[in-house]
């Protein structure tokens, strides 16, 4: 993940499309929650190295793309208990 002059150019850009990827697949949580975590690590290491605007927006679409998740498997979680008459 380093170019020629030894800058690590692509990890920015790999943690905002995995964040990317998290978000679209927020239903099918065996794909999100592993790209979101990765998004995060690419972005806050991206980040930290070089100061990256892109970094900044891969951990922040990867943190989004997990709390949706999480959102929605709580919201599915909710949703079956009161149909079944609560506890």
């Amino acid at each position: 993940m380093k170019d020629k002059n030894g800058n690590r150019m692509v990890m920015h850009i790999v943690s905002l499309v995995l964040g990317i990827i998290s978000i679209l697949t927020a239903l099918f949580w065996y794909m999100s929650i592993p790209t979101g975590i990765v998004a995060t690590v690419f972005g806050v290491k991206s980040y930290k190295q070089t100061g990256s605007k892109l970094g900044l927006a891969g951990m922040i679409t990867g943190i989004v793309g997990l709390a949706l998740t999480v959102f929605i498997y709580i919201l599915l979680v909710i949703i079956l208990i009161l149909q079944n008459g609560g506890f």
